[in-house]
């Protein structure tokens, strides 16, 4: 997943969650199976009718399945785009899991996963009736090519055969030839290198199926073809208020991951966060049957919430894959030496940061780069123990054999934002345990996007500077390649590799890791990649955020996995 602003679009979108979290699920989680409608989630039977509200700060933007950027298919939109695999729709770790959606399975590999083949199930409908096909999937994807329709996942202009060129089906009508669609339901991916965790990618909104009958270009979004169990009925100022209504043709029996209690979804937004959670909190009218997707508890309102006994049973707690964490840029002095960079690793003190990010119940300490989650291939690891308060004598030791026998002084970049991740509190924090271990911290903040453009620049990027990082699904790939990988240093542009690694190495065990097609066995090679790279401390973990968000007292059938780290509206009942 992309930092700053497509963070905030995909935590908005997914969580995303795009925006944005061991295996924590709600208060009270959900009990159930899949197909089963027994007691679960905040206390009551689930039942189907009434309206669900969904209040939220950032608006549903571009509701068009190409110009989404989602994983797993996305929250909000998941209601209205089904896709050829989604996430499992359970608590926890088990929600970490890709699932078949608009497909029979999770795909067939072939010729070493650089070709996949999907078959879609029976008795798929759109809103008016009509079949969809594997024809519909294969231009919805492409029409995600189009210029006009930027702002989708990358994955597959990367990936396909032809991607790199291909300017979507407005200009070039021929279509992409790395899409077959042999019959009217089955759809082949011919890809450029092998992908074994291609259906995480069948994840993506991309993979809707779009009539192109249908296609009205840029004003899809006003009114986009259901898939799903709901369709659009109001999308008023670019999805400010989106309203949504049932899909008479969806049907349950193809779909076994949403359960679409609610005959109604009225997905309110642009609202102040902490009007939201008082809203929630007061749970008046329809706001007592109202949700957020995107709108945290802060550590004021933790602490308020925590004092109230029934306001406490009415909090969510998730986890999303995203780290917290110290960059240095290699390329600029003193952080040209491991031995430099080892004495900050070592001189962390992440009591404090964790206390600055809000406190433990909103962030964990984090020692591994890797988020501590199963899918990710999770191994413990801590080569630069500082402790929970760090290890400024072990510091000091390393400095004077770096040359450094006085201390030195260093610049840390933050931004100005008050997002407790890269803010001036966590800067503020290290500035503090820095100190004790002889390192003379100045601080300079700077302004969203100003700070954006700078880390993200491969001739400004400061030496030392504070960076976060979300996964786009629940795996080690798209967490270390983008950050790791050295033929992803981006010279010209928006660059991700931020130590400049262009270890052979690490680049080879990066492509041997994508051939697998078990999952598992590849999240085993993620984990031990991702130790091998924290040797060379070209980042220090700080923490892993945890999210908690109110929902409102006649809410139930609550379920959070460890793939989005929220509230999963799919499955949410009103009482």
């Amino acid at each position: 997943m992309r930092q700053t602003s497509v963070i905030s679009r995909r935590v908005a979108a997914a969580a995303v969650g795009l925006v944005l979290a061991v295996g924590a699920a709600a208060c009270a989680g959900p009990q159930d199976s899949k197909g089963s409608d027994g007691d679960s989630g905040a206390a009551g039977k689930p039942k189907k009718g009434g309206t669900l509200t969904v209040l939220n700060s950032n608006p549903q933007e571009d509701f068009d399945p190409a110009r989404l950027y989602t994983s797993g298919g996305g929250n909000v939109p998941s209601l209205v785009f089904r896709t050829l695999t989604t996430r499992n729709r359970e608590d926890g770790a088990e929600g970490a899991k890709v699932v078949p959606d608009l497909a029979t399975d999770l795909g067939t590999p072939s010729e070493n996963a650089t070709v996949w083949t999907y078959t879609l199930k029976d008795g798929l409908k759109y809103e008016d009736g009509t079949a969809i096909t594997s024809a519909d999937i294969k231009y919805g994807i492409e029409r995600s090519f189009a210029a006009e329709l930027s702002g989708g996942a990358p994955y597959l202009r990367d990936w396909l055969i032809g991607g790199a060129d291909y300017q979507g089906p407005y200009k070039d009508k021929k279509g992409l030839d790395s899409i077959e669609v042999p019959d009217a339901k089955t759809i082949v991916f011919r890809l450029n290198k092998p992908e074994g965790e291609f259906p995480y990618l069948a994840t993506q909104t991309q993979t809707t199926p779009v009539p192109q009958a249908k296609d009205t270009g840029t004003k899809y979004e006003e009114h986009p073809v259901s898939s799903g169990p709901y369709k659009v009925v109001t999308n008023e100022n670019d999805g400010e208020r989106l309203v949504l209504e049932r899909n008479p043709h969806w049907s349950a029996a193809t779909d076994e991951e949403r359960k679409a209690y609610p005959d109604r979804v009225d997905v309110r937004s642009g609202l102040d966060s902490a009007v939201i959670n008082q809203r929630l909190s007061a749970s008046q009218g329809a706001d007592a049957a109202a949700v957020t997707t995107d709108t945290n508890l802060g550590p004021a309102e933790l602490a308020q919430v925590t004092d109230d006994k029934a306001l406490a049973s009415r909090v969510g707690t998730g986890h999303f894959g995203y780290t917290n964490y110290i960059a240095f840029n290699p390329k600029v002095k003193p952080f040209d030496d491991p031995k430099v960079r080892q004495a900050i690793a070592y001189a962390v003190d992440r009591s404090s940061v964790v206390n600055a990010a809000g406190g433990s119940s909103l962030a964990e300490a984090a020692t591994t780069y890797l988020p501590n989650q199963k899918s990710f291939g999770y191994t413990p690891y801590d080569h630069f123990p500082a402790g929970k308060t760090g290890n400024a004598a072990k510091a000091r030791e390393l400095l004077k054999e770096a040359g450094h026998p006085k201390g030195l002084t260093v610049t840390l970049t933050h931004s100005n934002d008050k997002d407790f991740e890269t803010s001036p509190e966590i800067a503020t924090a290290l500035q503090a345990a820095l100190k004790k271990a002889g390192i003379t911290v100045q601080l300079k903040g700077l302004e969203s996007n100003d700070y954006s453009d700078t880390i993200h620049s491969a001739d400004k990027e400061p030496g030392f500077f504070l960076a976060h990082w979300g996964a786009d699904w629940p795996s080690g790939g798209p967490f270390l390649a983008p950050i790791f990988d050295g033929r992803q240093i981006v010279k010209d542009g928006a660059n991700f590799n931020t130590g400049f690694l262009d270890d052979p190495a690490v680049n080879k065990e990066i492509d041997e890791i994508n051939k697998l097609t078990d999952l598992s066995a590849a999240a085993q090679r993620w984990g031990a990649l991702d130790k091998k790279i924290g040797e060379q401390a070209l980042t220090v973990p700080l923490f892993h955020p945890v999210y908690k968000r109110l929902y409102g007292q006649d809410i139930s059938n609550v379920v959070i996995s460890d793939w989005t780290g929220v509230l999963d509206i799919s499955q949410v009942s009103v009482k």
